[in-house]
Order: structure tokens, then C-alpha cells, then sequence
């Protein structure tokens, strides 16, 4: 039997409301998903896969970078770079935001303790993340014992002043030493060969190579769940490297490049990175202390933390906060033991 003409009508009224509802959900869909670096304009599939083997696998990474980066690993032209970077920021929203979401977002950063009561009081309760800390001294002033008891603190869980993470540690000294590590976890009571197996280290041949092991971390990070990055020495190469004032631009212009991509690395993973940094005697000081870090101001202001460490009498050691963005300059006392770092 045929239908009646009304019948017909509702029918496609139905079909219309329903289309219409099924156009509106693939649009909510649309928007809902999380764009993709091909969503990008004037990205497309082969530029996007470039990028994600040059380690730009986010927008979050591409908007944070600049152009000359991107038209280095993706050959595409400077203008375009430019363009692709505004692109992801304008999708990110990367703008002005009110103070009270920053307070609310340093809740989630987390602090490390150095073994000692004292010390970690003078940092504010312990190294942070998202920052870069920094300890620079004469020799035997404790800067890789500290970096050594980080490497085994950071792996206890939080109620203990850890962090439930893995170590990446960059070694430039030949001075790493996995049984001393080995010692200072027993005498925590943890598994001193399961502590070791969580600690990721790279000897590094040159500057070059030193960078190219931080540029190059993302991956490790994310896969070892990596919460703390030691660099012993920070400067080593560098001054090795470029010697006298005709090299001094080129220095300070690659070690400025170093150490923004530690902060990167920091600030996208919420972890902590621990630095050590030789010093030289200022023969222009002529009274008082000569101790000069080396790096110069580059360095001076990319420290979120800045520590002088100094030996004293047996195994004292003596730690001045030279610069920090929330606590007053301060100094205490702690001791290096068989045992490690302790009040």
C-alpha cells in the first residue's frame, strides 16, 4: 500500500533532524579531537613526519621552538618555519594568562632531598623541577658526591623525598663511579643493583656531543619515566674547547643554546635537572674571596639555583645560596659520610 503523502513527510523530516544531528556530532568530534601537527597550515604529511624524527613530535615542542631549528630539520624555508611556529601557538593559546593558573600549576612541581636537613631548607625543601640547580666549587668541595645522592634520593617515592623516577646523567669527567652510587643506596636500604639499573648514563667525548645527548633525550625521558638530569661537569668541555677571547662569543653563544634546551627539557616533563660547574680564581679580586664560576653571566642567569660549595674541616662541607628566584641568600653546613650526604 502506498503511503500517505504526511506519512512520506515525516519520514523525511526524520531523516533531515537525523542527518543534521549526525553533521553536528562529527563536527563535535572534529573539534573535540586534539589537533595534530598536520593540522597545522602549510604542514603536510611529509613535513610532519621530518619533524617527528627530529624529535618535534607536539605542537607544544614546535611552538617553543624557533625558526632557524625547524628549517634545520625539515627543509623548510625560514618564512614558513615562522609561519608553522605562530600557527601552533595560536592553537596552544600561548599567551597572557592570569597569576592565580601559575600558582595552581607550580603545585605539581616536585622537590628532591639532598639527604640533608639543612641543605634542603636553604633550596626551599630540596632541588626542584622544572628548574635548573647549579653547584659550582674547588675541587673535593662535594658537587659530584651531591649529584650522586640525587641520582639515588630521586628514586624513593615522595613521602621519602623522592620522586619515583629514573636518573639521566651526562658524565664529562670520567668521574662517575656506580659503586660509590652502589654504596649510598645500601645505605638508604634500597637495592643497590636496581638502583644503578635506573640510572641512564652517556660519557660525552666533546661540547658537541654533549649537546646533541640533551637535544636528543625527549625519547629516553618519556620511555625510562626519567625525573632528574645530572650534567657533571656543566663547563668542562667548554673551556676546553675555546680557548682565549676570539673563541669567547662562539662559546657563550653555544653554551646559552646548551642550556636553554636543559630548561626545555625541564620545564615540558616536570623534572629536575642538577648541573656542577668548575670555577677559576678572579686575579681582579683582590680582597676576599677569588672563586669565580665559570660561564659567566650566560650561565649566572639561566640557574634557577645557584650553590658555592666549599670544603671545611674534615668532612664538613659549607653551602652558600648565591642566587634563587624565591629564597633569601643563605648558607649551612652539612657532611659528606660513607654513608652520603647528611646533616
Amino acid at each position: 500500500m502506498a503511503k500517505k503523502r504526511d506519512e512520506i513527510e515525516v519520514e523525511a523530516t526524520d531523516l533531515a533532524i537525523a542527518g543534521g544531528m549526525m553533521q553536528v556530532a562529527v563536527e563535535k568530534t572534529e573539534k573535540d579531537r586534539p589537533m595534530e601537527i598536520e593540522d597545522i597550515p602549510g604542514v603536510g604529511p611529509a613535513t610532519a613526519e621530518k619533524l617527528r624524527k627530529a624529535g618535534y613530535n607536539t605542537l607544544e615542542k614546535i611552538a617553543t621552538s624557533s625558526p632557524h631549528e625547524l628549517e634545520e630539520v625539515s627543509d623548510i624555508t625560514v618564512e614558513t618555519a615562522k609561519k608553522t611556529i605562530n600557527a601552533a601557538r595560536d592553537a596552544l593559546e600561548m599567551g597572557y594568562e592570569t597569576a592565580d593558573k601559575i600558582y595552581e600549576r607550580r603545585k605539581l612541581v616536585g622537590r628532591i632531598t639532598t639527604g640533608s636537613k639543612s641543605l634542603d631548607e636553604l633550596l626551599g625543601g630540596g632541588v626542584e623541577t622544572q628548574s635548573i640547580s647549579e653547584a659550582y666549587g674547588k675541587f673535593s668541595s662535594g658537587k659530584t658526591q651531591l649529584a650522586f645522592q640525587l641520582a639515588v634520593n630521586v628514586q624513593q617515592p615522595v613521602d621519602k623525598g623522592g620522586l619515583g623516577g629514573s636518573v639521566l646523567y651526562i658524565d664529562t669527567e670520567s668521574t662517575f663511579r656506580p659503586e660509590r652510587v652502589k654504596q649510598l643506596a645500601e645505605a638508604l636500604g634500597m637495592d643497590g643493583e636496581q638502583v644503578l639499573k635506573n640510572i641512564h648514563v652517556a660519557k660525552a667525548v666533546n661540547s658537541d656531543h654533549q649537546m646533541l645527548l640533551i637535544e636528543k633525550a625527549d625519547e629516553i625521558v618519556k620511555e625510562k619515566n626519567i625525573k632528574l638530569v645530572i650534567v657533571d661537569s656543566l663547563t668542562s668541555f667548554f673551556r676546553v674547547e675555546y680557548l682565549g677571547r676570539a673563541a669567547l662569543g662562539e662559546r657563550q653563544q653555544k653554551l646559552n643554546k646548551h642550556v636553554h634546551a636543559l630548561q626545555k627539557l625541564a620545564d615540558t616533563n616536570n623534572l629536575a635537572v642538577f648541573v656542577t660547574n668548575q670555577v677559576m680564581d678572579n686575579p681582579g679580586i683582590l680582597f676576599g674571596d677569588p672563586t669565580t664560576p665559570i660561564g659567566g653571566h650566560v650561565l649566572a642567569h639561566a640557574a634557577t639555583y645557584r650553590m658555592y660549595l666549599r670544603k671545611g674541616k674534615e668532612e664538613k662541607r659549607i653551602a652558600r645560596l648565591v642566587d634563587s628566584p624565591s629564597m633569601p641568600e643563605g648558607e649551612c653546613v652539612f657532611k659528606v659520610t660513607k654513608e652520603g650526604i647528611r646533616d
